[in-house]
Formats: structure tokens, sequence, C-alpha cells
């Protein structure tokens, strides 16, 4: 099997997975990082094996890159993977697609007019926790489902990141941090999503760092850091969800799926693996239900993997471009309909992603 040259741009702290995951995966591999510290790239190129470190100009001028990874922070999403349509070349990028619906469409459009493809992380909805959920709901398990809840919960970012402040910035905060990876899941569960509203606020205008490298530094918060939001999918089920980054401790959920003959308990959709667990209707108490699938374990590059096997096949991409738009849509309807009080439709035209096929392979996707 040949495999696709693809080139990362950002090498931050969640490069290394993807650098081993151009080893895991049969169909591609990095052959240049690049990186606005020369000296990162260059590290994280010995430490991987990559034949090439360089800057973003040269990366994208390299005719033997396919396909750029991006790994920037959000503010920079948009400009980089736009610079990458431009040069021809497909693109893979971190969670979320871009900081705002009108970013997004450029992207897409730009992709379209080109002829390459767009895909997104989050990808752990193509794990062995979430994908064994999907086979439950569409087998069945819990009948029709009919409402959803969804929680991420936390005290944000500045005890462990060594630079938080971009967590506090337009196109941050707890929705565009983590909303992708639960909303994602949601979608790929139960649907499309047809219309939102919400409420946001920020409890605290400044946070004070305490990791070790801008210990004692203080950061302005400039988006909202709690945000509650009720929503339709197009199927008529109700969904709940809370972000947030103003709480100290809390015992809720990750994800819950109320279906009409039973629940089905979701894993954290920031991870690949279990447990999962059903309480059907009549029953005393909760049944852990075995994974299904593999890629259980921290298998971030999946969804890269299965883009790459999808143009080579000529069918569509699961973490695809769309998909993304949609929760990009879907966030930033929750601080538009909060500043609005009101509903905000989010356009529906949207495909389910497949689901992975059973007994894969380690590597590999079809």
């Amino acid at each position: 099997m040949s495999k696709m040259n693809v080139g990362i741009i950002g090498c931050g702290n969640i490069s290394g997975i993807y650098c081993k995951a151009g080893k895991r995966f049969a169909n591609w591999r990095v052959l240049a990082c690049a990186d606005l510290d020369m000296a990162r790239a260059k590290a994280k190129a010995a430490e991987f094996e990559i034949p090439i470190a360089c800057s973003t100009g040269e990366l994208l001028r390299n005719p033997e890159i396919e396909m750029v990874i991006n790994l920037t922070v959000p503010k920079a999403h948009a400009e980089i993977t736009l610079a990458a349509i431009e040069h021809g070349k497909h693109v893979y990028g971190e969670k979320p697609l871009a900081t705002t619906r009108q970013a997004g469409r450029r992207i897409l459009e730009a992709a379209q007019a080109k002829g390459v493809r767009v895909g997104s992380a989050p990808d752990t909805f193509l794990g062995g926790g979430l994908q064994t959920c999907r086979k439950l709901i569409d087998d069945g398990w819990i009948g029709q489902p009919v409402a959803a809840t969804a929680f991420m919960t936390s005290h944000g970012c500045e005890s462990w990141h060594p630079d938080p402040d971009f967590f506090y910035q337009p196109g941050g905060g707890p929705m565009f941090d983590m909303g992708p990876y639960y909303l994602t899941a949601l979608v790929n569960l139960v649907g499309p999503i047809h219309r939102v509203c919400g409420s946001a606020g920020a409890a605290f205008p400044e946070r004070r760092i305490t990791s070790q490298a801008k210990f004692g530094t203080m950061i302005k918060v400039h988006t909202p850091t709690h945000i509650a939001g009720v929503f339709d999918f197009a199927s008529g089920a109700i969904g709940t969800i809370i972000t947030s980054f103003d709480v100290w401790a809390a015992n809720l959920p990750r994800i819950e799926i109320y279906g009409t003959t039973g629940t089905l308990l979701v894993p954290d959709p920031n991870t690949f693996g279990g447990p999962v667990q059903v309480r059907r209707a009549g029953a005393s108490e909760w049944s852990t239900v075995p994974l299904a699938f593999g890629y259980q374990d921290n298998s971030r590059g999946l969804g890269c993997a299965d883009m790459i096997s999808a143009i080579a096949h000529h069918r569509p991409h699961r973490a695809s471009g769309d998909l993304a738009y949609h929760v990009l849509d879907v966030m930033e309807g929750f601080l538009d309909a909060a500043r609005a009080a009101a509903y905000v439709k989010t356009p529906t035209a949207l495909t389910r992603p497949a689901p992975l096929p059973l007994d894969l392979r380690d590597g590999e996707i079809d």
C-alpha cells in the first residue's frame, strides 16, 4: 500500500500523538514538520525521525507533501488551512474547524473550488467506545432516542497548560475547546441538530496562571466560560449541554442518551475507549457492554487515516469538514442565542458519518 506524504504545521503539545500516528497507520507518513519556532520543529523531527523540519512556507511549497495536518492554535486554523488549500493540498486540522462560521464557510468553498478534501478533529467518535454506542443505538437497544444530555465542567486550563491565554479569547472558552468532542459525538449518535438556544457568561473576569512556565501571570477573560444550551435534533430528540471553566468540582455524567426502551451511558468523548453501559426498560441494574470495535487507546490521527483511505477509495470521509462546520455552526449558535435571547436555526443538510467496519486490524480503515 502506498503512503501519502503528510506535513504537520504546529509542533506543540498535541503534535506528538500525530507523529506517532504517522507510523501506526498504513496509508500515511509524516514527511515534514513546521513551526513558528524552528528549534521546536527540529526537536520534533529529531524525536520522531521526521525527514524534514522547515518553515510553514517551505512546507506548503513542497510538491511532495499531499496533505497538511494543521495543529496550530485555533485563531490560526482558518489562515493556515486556507493557505494549504491554495497550494492544492488536502487538509486535516485540529478542532475547531475555524472560530467563526464565515471562516468555516470560506474553507469549505475554497476546498471545493480546488478539488481537495478538508477534515477535522475530533476523531474520538471513531474510537471503540463511541462506535460501540453507535451500533447499540442503530441496532435498537434503547429504542428511538428521545433526549440526550452532555456535561463538561472544570475550572479551566491555567493550572496545567504552559500558555493558556488563548483559552480565554474569542474562539476559545469551554464550548469551542471541548464542545467539539461532545457535539460531534452526539451528532454521530443521534443525528444533525436543527435549532439551539442558550445562556452564557463568565464568572471570573481574570484568571491567574498557576502552571510553571508563566506562574502568577493574570489573563483577562474575553469569552464566555460557562455556556448552557438546549437544542433540538432534526429527528425530534431534545438535547441539553453544559460546558464550563467556572466549576471547581462536579459529579455529572459525560453523555447520556435516553431512548423509548432504555438509557445509554456514553464514555468520555475526549477518549477513544469505554466504559459503555446500558439499562433497558424493566432492568434493575446497569449492564456493561463489551466494546465491539478497536482503536480503544489514544488513536488521534484515525480521522486523518480514514480521510486518506476515503480519497483512495472515492468515498466520503467520516471526520469531514461538513461535520466540523455543522458543529461550529451549533457552537456559535449557542452564543448567538444567548445574546439574542432567542432560538437560532442551524441548517441540517448533513448525513451522519458511516460507522466503522467491524474487525478492523490496527492501523487499517478499509
